[in-house]
């Protein structure tokens, strides 16, 4: 006697989707009959799940996880796993397999910035919504349903983080980090450094470039470059100001650095970029 009900559509992505988009790798619902475990490892491959019913576990790098109605599991398949359902209370999931270019860089923001395996949102329905459209869609051979899939995929990601993070980039956000960048909002056409910061606000530099990069999904280095690369376009587009002296007054030290890069983020020189706006 099987040990599962269950439905699911497996795909294959043509090269180009597998090039270019999110894209779905298997969609489906279980309902488990019978306690039973599901070992994979070495996956190339991300899972998320949601229990909809019942009550199981999952282990992932040696530890278990208790799974109930209402948790949901987003996990890396690469590493080594396994789930199984309880006996008295046998569950029911939800699941899509996907995988994409940008997939294993969302996994790894997600994880960088210390979301969990297993979490438990507010409410399941808007993921038994994109579950329920992903799996619609692999049916309906619509001519568009691979960008759709993208992005169906790209609101599950979306809604994982905000639940993950509800209230991180907002209001939970220590006083300290707010006035930190608000900091460099002000002062980022100065000479700004790890160690300046570091007693400035009397906090150890290592905390300070793990807990920034946490609170705000990027470093400080990056976000401060990227401040004075908006005020240099600003400055390129409605003023007359030479090269030279938009690098200065944004921070950068040097017009040839300035322009190496803003040449790195934009494939613009400043000048091209100036014609072209």
């Amino acid at each position: 006697m099987s040990d599962s009900a269950s439905k699911r559509i497996l795909k294959t992505p043509s090269a180009y989707t597998k090039a270019h988009y999110l894209y779905v790798q298997e969609v489906g619902t279980l309902k488990s009959l019978n306690p039973h475990i599901s070992r994979r490892e070495h996956l190339e491959s991300f899972l998320f799940f949601i229990v909809t019913e019942g009550c199981g576990s999952v282990v992932l790098e040696n530890t278990r996880y208790a799974l109930h109605t209402g948790d949901c599991v987003f996990i890396d398949c690469r590493t080594p796993y396994s789930h199984e359902s309880s006996m008295e209370a046998p569950w029911s999931l939800m699941w899509v397999h996907f995988h994409g270019s940008q997939a294993a860089a969302f996994y790894r923001l997600y994880r960088e910035r210390e979301g969990r395996p297993v979490l438990t949102p507010p409410s399941l329905t808007p993921y038994r919504e994109i579950l329920l459209l992903l799996y619609e869609l692999q049916q309906s051979g619509d001519a568009l349903s691979d960008l759709l899939s993208h992005r169906y995929l790209t609101d599950l990601i979306a809604q994982i983080f905000s639940d993950a993070f509800h209230g991180t980039v907002s209001s939970a956000i220590p006083e300290k980090f707010r006035n930190i960048r608000d900091y460099l909002e002000i002062h980022y056409a100065e000479k700004i450094s790890l160690d300046g910061l570091s007693e400035a606000f009397y906090i150890s530099k290592y905390h300070l470039l793990r807990e920034y990069k946490r609170l705000f999904g990027t470093t400080i280095q990056n976000d401060l470059t990227g401040r004075r690369l908006t005020k240099a376009k600003s400055m390129l587009r409605f003023s007359r100001e030479s090269i030279e002296n938009i690098a200065l007054s944004c921070g950068f030290q040097t017009a040839s650095y300035f322009i190496k890069v803003f040449k790195q983020y934009e494939n613009l020189t400043p000048l091209e970029y100036r014609k072209k706006w």
